[in-house]
């Protein structure tokens, strides 16, 4: 095992709020207390993210407020089966893709029920606490608190068995149509549930680890979102083993060894990655996407926002399969089918940076020149029957991939990376469509066949992308646009049907550059280490580690990267993404 200069607990250090955070139970208690009236009644509000564990919850709350009113908003939510009917269509039947959901909160709840609730705490006297996913349904909050974790956090505890979805017991179904109810339904309902809340809570409560929570005033949240949109900054990255996962991260970032491998890291995902605020001694894991929430503006630009809305459209991701198998063949689907099936406003067009590869590895990209559409499906069918192997010889362009390659794949393209590469991902955000077309026969990590969906791929395939067009629009697409002392700017990619641009820059020197008025997107993908810092002084210096990706707000503007500690005296590269137009 190396050591590692990769971050993996990136923080964002907050200045002039340390006495506005606290750690664990006791401290947080009695700073709440503080904050609550000696007056004959107060309403305490604790809202929650589905997934936060309201027994323990309940625990402080019974031992430090004992005689207070408490009311669990939770047992005015419908059934079982009324939450099912109402939330079917979006369901669906299927095991890993349902319909977004435009539902609103109070369609979760009985009207009655969160009506009798109400007037038990206009009824009531002395400190009333109304607590669950929805709390502020019931009453404003004389004081709010908003609690608060990550989705990645949610879905360790849905692994485990801890945890279900929100209003259904379902704790020992399959995890993907757990993951599903939550990605299509429930956190878009919370995600708009909660922007209004955290934007006025009076308190921040993290309950990412159990038995050990931070607590931070909403004065102190919202200045340390709004100094992370002044600054780059990075969020939390987290690994994940799969079936065809490899070493490289594994030996590379230090990571656990008695895992069996890494097949995913996602280094830029803020819809489902944690930001760290760092106040004094304390530290604050909040869900990095709300910092897009509660400042889409100067953290995407206002052309960015104007089009995605407080969305962050640009993932960057870690795929490695060295020393591991390939990738599944798949595809993504193209604009038009995404909206009609999922409700999805944009798709999955994505690209293969090649950080390093073995000597033989290959990109699985686009169909051979000549191939029957009819003859390929029909295999595809017969290998997903499994009565044969799929004919990946017969149909598909192998292509040789080496380090800094870049792979240009736009929706509807077939593809795959083989064995033997680590890839950076760098694509749009609608990352979970993806159309398996063959999995080699494997199956998953939890010993059941993962899903194909032939059913969904063999209606978006574009035929047209044969030998010959690949080649020529998706390998290597490189152009110098640039040059000066001690730099070299190409642009990479990606492809005109992509809304994301990509450019490189090799380094020795300093090199500027500008957001433009959009985000970016970076990642160190050659060198041990670069600073970055503001020509103006307008924020901290910042430094960076190989393989580390990092966003620049759109509010930054001008931005200059340079080799810094063991970078200095080598090539250094960064590769920049951000949205075109």
């Amino acid at each position: 095992m190396k050591s590692t200069t990769y971050d993996k607990h990136p923080e964002v250090p907050v200045q002039g709020y340390d006495e506005q955070a606290w750690q664990d139970w006791p401290a947080l208690l009695v700073a709440l207390n503080a904050r609550l009236s000696d007056t004959k009644k107060t309403v305490l509000v604790i809202d929650c993210y589905p997934g936060v564990r309201l027994d323990e919850l309940e625990q402080a709350l019974q031992t430090q407020f004992a005689g207070s009113s408490l009311l669990n908003v939770e047992a005015a939510r419908k059934n079982q089966e009324a939450l099912h009917s109402l939330l079917a269509r979006n369901l669906t039947d299927d095991r890993v893709f349902g319909v977004l959901s435009c539902h609103q909160l109070t369609e979760f709840f009985d009207p009655q029920q969160l009506a009798a609730m109400r007037q038990r705490v206009a009824d009531a006297s002395g400190l009333v606490i109304v607590y669950g996913p929805g709390a502020a349904l019931v009453h404003n909050g004389d004081v709010l608190v908003y609690a608060d974790l990550p989705r990645w956090e949610i879905q360790q505890r849905m692994r485990s068995g801890e945890l279900g979805n929100w209003g259904a017991e379902n704790n020992d179904e399959d995890i993907l149509r757990r993951y599903k109810r939550a990605f299509f339904i429930e956190w878009r309902v919370f995600d708009r549930h909660k922007t209004p809340l955290l934007q006025r809570a009076d308190f921040l409560l993290d309950t990412t680890v159990a038995d050990n929570p931070a607590m931070v005033s909403g004065d102190a949240l919202r200045a340390g979102l709004a100094h992370t949109v002044q600054r780059p900054f990075r969020v939390v990255p987290f690994f994940d083993p799969g079936v065809w996962g490899g070493q490289w991260m594994k030996n590379q970032f230090d990571l656990d060894p008695s895992k069996p491998n890494y097949a995913w890291c996602f280094d830029c995902v803020p819809e489902e990655n944690s930001l760290l605020l760092r106040f004094g001694d304390v530290r604050i894991e909040i869900p990095s996407l709300d910092v897009v929430l509660l400042h889409p503006r100067e953290l995407l630009g206002e052309k960015v926002h104007a089009r995605f809305g407080a969305e962050f459209p640009i993932r960057f991701d870690f795929l490695d399969t060295m020393g591991g198998q390939n990738l599944s063949f798949q595809v993504h689907p193209l604009t038009e089918y995404i909206q009609q099936q999922f409700g999805m406003h944009y798709t999955q067009d994505e690209s293969y940076y090649i950080l390093d590869a073995e000597p033989d590895a290959v990109v699985y990209l686009g169909t051979k020149a000549g191939t029957d559409p009819q003859a390929m499906l029909d295999n595809l069918h017969q290998a997903a029957q499994g009565q044969t192997d799929f004919d990946d010889e017969r149909f598909v362009n192998q292509i040789p991939a080496r380090k800094h390659d870049h792979f240009l794949i736009p929706s509807g393209t077939v593809h795959c990376s083989g064995s033997g590469t680590m890839v950076l991902e760098i694509s749009a955000t609608p990352y979970i469509f993806t159309f398996k077309l063959w999995d080699w026969g494997r199956l998953g990590m939890d010993g059941l066949p993962r899903p194909v969906h032939l059913e969904h791929g063999e209606k978006v395939i574009d035929w047209q992308r044969d030998t010959q067009w690949v080649h020529q629009h998706l390998v290597n697409c490189i152009e110098t646009m640039g040059e000066g002392d001690g730099w070299r700017e190409e642009r990479t990619g990606l492809h005109e049907r992509e809304f994301i641009e990509t450019r490189r820059h090799w380094f020795t020197k300093s090199v500027t550059h500008h957001t433009r008025g959009g985000v970016n997107v970076l990642n160190l993908v050659a060198g041990d280490e670069a600073r970055v810092d503001s020509p103006t002084g307008a924020f901290e210096p910042f430094v960076i580690h190989y393989a580390e990706t990092f966003i620049v707000p759109a509010a930054v503007g001008e931005y200059r990267i340079t080799p810094w500690g063991k970078g200095l005296g080598q090539q250094l590269a960064t590769v920049k993404a951000w949205v075109r137009g």
